[in-house]
């Protein structure tokens, strides 16, 4: 699935069916998160609010980036900054327990001030507060040995049985170790805190994703994190917080025992949003677009007014093609000032791209507000006036942008020679590149392009040269590795030579749908036509592309199964009966 198809769903299933705001660190059941810049672990869909002002929401999404990125301090002044703004209680909650996460004293006391006057029945700001402003010892986030702390949290938790609030303090446990490297010893104390609680299914949720953060590879942890979910569900059939949970546990195994999971679950609970909002992720990841998009016209059907739900329905449906369903929500919407400032033109930008409209497609993109997507925007107008085959407006275009940075000058370079590509003229785009090599040596980026604009030329060599430069600045860059390898063996005789360093990109890459490819038109290339015909199918699944057609076709005709290899190229060509390479392999095998 496209990044951009992925955030759009995520944004609308976080903003409206999981009614929560959970921290980039959470990514949706099927979800896998990225490598974090930060101790923090992961973390369950956490209560909140919904009905977000899109201002309000672009501060959450903030703080979602910055714990990405390990800025915990930024991350708690945008949740504080969203809750004071939209006065939700839950928001504030988060904000203090990030802060707190962070060990930030005095924006946990603001957060918690905030939070104790939004809800002033709820106990736990209360006692943060008296231990921060005091600067009690008991506060069970203060610095302290195991053995301590093991004691204040017990106390904290007999405290909160006397009250009732146990479940709440077991939801917040493994929020307060978010920072602690050691994640078995997490799980070890959660565990040993959670031995008294067995009638307590948040104690159960809580072991569960304490083995969860505990163990990525691990079986026994995964084991161990789905038998306390199961226990927490026996107590609680309709939590749905915990059927994510359990959903996420799953997919990290199998998507499809993660599927076959929620389906059931979200039949018996039709009513819950955040099921079937993990249900229709699932389904994307799975690439059954038609799948998931029945789940959100469901649920669209029993709540007709939610604007997300429609949103996440038009972004299935433009990964689908199907333009006549996309289009008329997403005008709606945004007729409607839906979402984050520039969200909605941005799919009305890609959609009238598609259907070659590209003049309104320029406008869209202009009508993007300064944020973090009007600099792409910017160099994508200027690809399509290349594509429009007006390249001195294109050029006039690229010159005049405000490219501040060197990553941005960078990128206008690129651009460029992109634009130019468009419009059909390779020398010139590769001579846009090598200017820009001049003045960044040691760009990979640039360096890649420059490469692949070489090989099309027919300067094998120096093709050759550009990407050992890459690897040589880059040693694991799968792509360059890839790139370099399939040179080789597409364009030289050195197919052993290319094939060892495809092995290489695989190993660092094994699901890269052109890195698959790579290897069977390799494998092809050295006779093992079985192996070869393996990773293509592979590839082809993982992305139908007209290369890779190509070759899986090349494959199949070589072994006999010349229908087959028809079947292969035919919905390719359907769909993309310019693509050069597909057209020649056809016209030289099945003329």
């Amino acid at each position: 699935m496209s990044a951009s198809l992925r955030h759009a769903i995520r944004v609308a299933l976080a903003a409206g069916f999981a009614a929560t705001l959970a921290h980039a660190q959470s990514p949706l059941p099927g979800e896998r998160a990225p490598a974090p810049a930060s101790r923090v672990p992961h973390e369950d869909p956490s209560a909140g609010e919904s009905g977000l002002t899109a201002d309000i929401f672009y501060r959450v999404l903030l703080g979602d980036v910055a714990l990405q990125r390990g800025e915990v301090a930024l991350a708690a002044r945008a949740y504080y900054e969203a809750a004071r703004e939209g006065q939700d209680a839950g928001l504030a909650r988060r904000a203090t327990e990030i802060a707190l996460a962070g060990r930030m004293r005095s924006a946990a006391i603001d957060s918690a001030t905030l939070w104790g006057r939004l809800d002033p029945q709820a106990d736990r700001p209360k006692r943060v507060l008296a231990a921060l402003s005091s600067g009690d010892s008991t506060s069970p986030w203060a610095d302290a040995g195991a053995d301590d702390l093991r004691s204040r949290l017990e106390k904290l938790l007999a405290d909160a049985a006397a009250n009732g609030g146990t479940g709440e303090v077991f939801l917040q446990l493994n929020r307060a170790f978010a920072q602690q490297s050691d994640r078995r010893a997490v799980l070890g104390l959660i565990r040993d805190l959670a031995k008294p609680y067995g009638a307590v299914p948040e104690a159960h949720f809580a072991v569960a994703l304490a083995a969860y953060n505990a163990g990525s590879d691990d079986d026994a942890a995964a084991a161990e994190a789905l038998r306390e979910i199961d226990a927490a569900l026996a107590a609680k059939p309709d939590w749905d917080r915990a059927a994510l949970l359990k959903a996420e546990v799953l997919a990290r195994r199998s998507p499809a025992d993660a599927l076959a999971f929620l389906r059931p679950f979200v039949d018996a609970h039709p009513d819950s949003k955040a099921a079937a909002g993990a249900l229709a992720q699932l389904y994307v990841d799975q690439k059954r677009l038609p799948d998931a998009r029945a789940v959100l016209q469901r649920l669209q059907a029993r709540d007709p007014d939610s604007q997300e739900v429609a949103f996440g329905v038009a972004a299935v449906a433009l990964q689908m093609k199907d333009y006549a369903t996309a289009e008329p929500i997403l005008r709606k919407l945004e007729s409607e000032h839906y979402g984050e400032p520039g969200v909605v033109e941005v799919y009305l930008a890609q959609l009238a791209e598609e259907t070659h409209r590209y003049d309104e497609a320029i406008e869209h993109y202009k009508a993007i507000p300064d944020g973090p997507r009007a600099w792409a925007s910017k160099l994508r107008i200027g690809t399509l006036y290349g594509r429009m085959k007006r390249v001195d407006e294109g050029r006039r275009w690229f010159a005049d942008l405000p490219a501040v940075t060197e990553e941005q000058r960078v990128q206008v370079r690129q651009a460029e020679a992109g634009m130019l590509r468009e419009a059909g003229d390779e020398a010139a785009a590769y001579a846009v590149l090598a200017e820009g090599t001049k003045e960044h040596p040691d760009s990979t980026d640039l360096l890649y392009d420059l490469a692949m604009a070489a090989e099309k030329l027919g300067r094998v060599d120096e093709a050759e040269g550009h990407l050992k430069r890459v690897v040589e600045l880059k040693p694991d860059d799968a792509q360059a590795l890839n790139a370099l390898g399939y040179t080789l063996v597409d364009r030289t005789k050195r197919a052993e030579e290319g094939y060892a360093l495809i092995e290489r990109a695989h190993k660092l890459s094994p699901a890269d749908p052109f890195i698959l490819d790579s290897m069977g038109w390799a494998l092809y290339r050295l006779g093992r036509l079985s192996e070869a015909e393996t990773f293509l199918r592979r590839a082809l699944a993982e992305r139908p592309d007209a290369e890779i057609a190509a070759h899986l076709g090349e494959v199949l005709w070589a072994r006999g199964a010349r229908d087959d290899a028809r079947a292969v190229w035919q919905p390719q060509l359907d769909s993309n009966p310019d693509n050069a390479v597909l057209k020649e392999t056809v016209r030289r095998l099945a003329r």
